[in-house]
């Protein structure tokens, strides 16, 4: 007869535990980047949520993770998240003993917590009873082994605005700090109407995550930013995750060069995936996306609903948030900047 399963928290000064949890991330097949050991710090840290990373145990071998925190906002609501400020999450486990044990375990927490609900953000369904949240979608498409033929693959009017960037004399470059990564992103979300994340936490990213986070920068021929992109590495994959750019990059087609110079370098290092990311449908980035020739996969966002009786809408594309919205354009961006993270830590 086989041991049970013991649910434990990891706690972030246990190196031999934080280790062992990144280990079974790296090998489980379920399990993305966003369950990796270094958001507890981060979620807790930079925007001072309580964070419960759990992981399923058995005869001292992890079976299971499902990293947690919980968002508490008086215009958002109160839940418990895997995981916030992620486009993935949930339960990454090799055994579904080791998987249900960690979804009771979080149930009992959130109900403990008095949680409004509780929110796990799965690639694949595994409740076909719970509540779901259809908005979002992925973006996923093999990198070929030759630069040539990805260059190939891209549809032919998306190829020419590449092309176009080339032809323009763009230039890419790694930067070894989030500085002129985070004055084109600040600016950009700005014009967007939506709160910025705040710089300490793109500092936190790149040494929380060393040469798995990676800031690239295109910039003309003169050295001018254009557009800059933050992106994670994980496994044999590359994800473009944070962007900004400048008001000159569209007709210069320097949004376009920068995820072409990120998809190449990916090659050249032998990667295997480009994960375009989380788009909500019927935007101008699931467009720009479907454009390159990615095909988009639902997410399958699931939910236990406690005090309340829908699944939440918290996103830009609700209507009631349309004049917070229009306010926050109008807004000075040196006012933007310091009030943004008082308000993005409350999205997730």
């Amino acid at each position: 007869m086989s041991a049970p399963v013991t649910i434990r928290r990891l706690h972030a000064g246990d190196g031999p535990a934080v280790t062992a949890w990144d280990a079974f991330v790296l090998a489980c097949p379920q399990a993305t980047f966003f369950h990796r050991a270094g958001w507890q710090r981060l979620v807790g840290e930079i925007f001072g949520h309580r964070c419960f990373f759990l992981y399923a145990e058995r005869e001292g071998r992890i079976e299971g993770v499902l990293p947690l925190a919980q968002v508490k906002s008086m215009l958002f609501g109160h839940a418990l998240v895997s995981l916030p400020f992620g486009v993935y999450g949930g339960v990454a486990a090799e055994t579904e003993a080791a998987a249900d044990a960690l979804e009771d375990e979080a149930q009992r927490i959130a109900k403990e917590l008095g949680a409004d609900h509780l929110e796990l953000r799965h690639v694949r369904p595994r409740h076909s009873d719970w509540p779901r949240q259809d908005l979002y979608v992925t973006f996923r498409k093999e990198i070929l082994p030759e630069e040539e033929a990805n260059m190939l693959a891209i549809p032919r009017k998306q190829r020419a605005m590449v092309r176009k960037g080339i032809k323009n004399g763009l230039q890419s470059h790694i930067d070894a700090d989030a500085g002129r990564f985070f004055a084109l992103y600040a600016d950009n979300v700005h014009r967007h109407g939506t709160p910025a994340m705040p710089r300490r936490y793109f500092e936190a990213l790149l040494r929380e995550f060393g040469r798995d986070c990676e800031v690239l920068t295109v910039t003309d021929a003169q050295g001018t930013p254009l557009s800059s992109v933050v992106s994670f590495y994980f496994r044999d994959e590359v994800l473009p995750y944070y962007a900004g750019d400048a008001e000159a990059a569209r007709e210069l087609a320097a949004n376009d060069f920068k995820y072409w110079e990120l998809m190449r370098l990916a090659c050249a290092r032998g990667l295997k995936v480009f994960d375009y990311g989380r788009s909500k449908q019927g935007t101008g980035s699931y467009a720009f996306k479907k454009n390159w020739g990615f095909e988009p996969t639902p997410l399958t966002y699931e939910y236990c609903l406690y005090k309340r009786d829908t699944v939440p809408q918290n996103n830009p594309s609700n209507a009631k948030y349309q004049l917070l919205i229009k306010t926050w354009r109008r807004m000075p961006l040196a006012w933007a900047n310091w009030l943004g993270p008082f308000i993005v830590r409350n999205l997730g």
